[in-house]
């Protein structure tokens, strides 16, 4: 982060101000983490911080300290409009586009008062005064504790705070298999298992809360995968009618799509889901190697995101986005 940024960020919160601190639509754990560690944190400068989320975060993180603070702006338009437009400085953490907010965008893109950018993705958009992106990172948690060092408050990071930030750093890492898990990368987790955080007790609430019905959904999925060694691909499909029928919840799709990468030869897996309440089929992609799946669902499917981890979606009914998939494929070079 350039020093003159740094400088003109310490003047602007060297007295208390009304910050709004937002993630993006679908909130993960790097997303929930990075706003509730910079929420606490901002708490401790004597801020008046509120996290302001697009829309309903997953179950299996509702456990994180700070979580029961957040406001849903799709639940409540009014209230969440208001603090936004009363808010001083609105921090955007864990995207770089305003379109990531979902019908926030437009109060969002209508505010006057400045924003800070903190994100780890590709090709950033322009809306912010200040800026922190680095596609170097693995998270944007990782980012914030060093933007917190670099406002010379790195004491100011406790238990609580740490806590929000190892949890980012540990999903978005893929539990520290992810490529841009680096040496520094260890050293900050060192340092947040230091300063209390219970390294054992975390990954158990992140990933071992599964109910009866998400595994049967995963069964589900499993069973409805399809793989073309040909073209090193495994894609999962999964209808309306299929998380009806196994009374899907918010989270409960989380992290199938890498299964299709488990399958030895295969390099890009995917997976399409029906929401009729939105009228769209949400995408995920991952690869392996220098497969860029940011470039492919920002080419052909409204999304983007990391060259390994991307997402998407569609307006066409399923049938016809999975089979715009099967043709996308097999013209390109996996």
């Amino acid at each position: 982060m350039k020093k003159e940024d740094i400088e003109a960020i310490v003047a602007l919160l060297s007295t208390p101000k009304k910050i709004a601190i937002i993630p993006h639509r679908s909130p993960d754990g790097d997303a929930m983490g990075s706003t509730l560690a910079l929420y606490h944190f901002l708490l401790k400068c004597n801020h008046q911080p509120i996290v302001i989320a697009p829309n309903e975060f997953p179950d299996f993180l509702a456990w994180m300290p700070g979580s029961e603070h957040v406001l849903i702006y799709e639940n409540d338009r009014v209230n969440t409009t208001k603090i936004l437009q009363e808010s001083e400085v609105i921090f955007t953490l864990d995207f770089n586009a305003l379109h990531r907010t979902g019908e926030m965008e437009k109060v969002l893109s209508q505010l006057t008062a400045p924003f800070i950018m903190i994100d780890h993705h590709q090709s950033p958009d322009h809306y912010a005064l200040y800026t922190y992106s680095d596609t170097q990172f693995g998270s944007t948690c990782e980012m914030i504790y060093n933007f917190i060092s670099f406002l010379d408050k790195k004491d100011f990071i406790d238990k609580t705070i740490a806590t929000c930030i190892y949890t980012g750093i540990l999903t978005d890492s893929g539990s520290f298999r992810f490529p841009k898990t680096t040496g520094a990368t260890h050293r900050i987790v060192a340092d947040l298992i230091d300063l209390g955080v219970n390294n054992s007790e975390i990954p158990a609430l992140l990933f071992d809360n599964n109910s009866y019905h998400s595994l049967q959904l995963l069964g589900r999925a499993l069973q409805n995968m399809v793989v073309y060694p040909e073209y090193k691909t495994a894609f999962i499909s999964l209808s309306q009618k299929e998380l009806d029928e196994f009374h899907y919840v918010k989270g409960d799709t989380e992290g199938i799509v890498n299964y299709g990468l488990s399958i030895k030869g295969i390099d890009f897996a995917a997976i399409f889901i029906e929401h009729r309440d939105e009228n769209i089929i949400k995408i995920s992609f991952r690869s392996q190697g220098d497969f860029d799946v940011n470039q492919l669902a920002r080419e052909h499917f409204s999304g983007g995101g990391h060259i390994n981890a991307a997402g998407g979606k569609s307006t066409l009914s399923l049938e016809a986005t999975v089979a715009k998939f099967k043709q996308i494929i097999t013209q390109i070079k996996i």
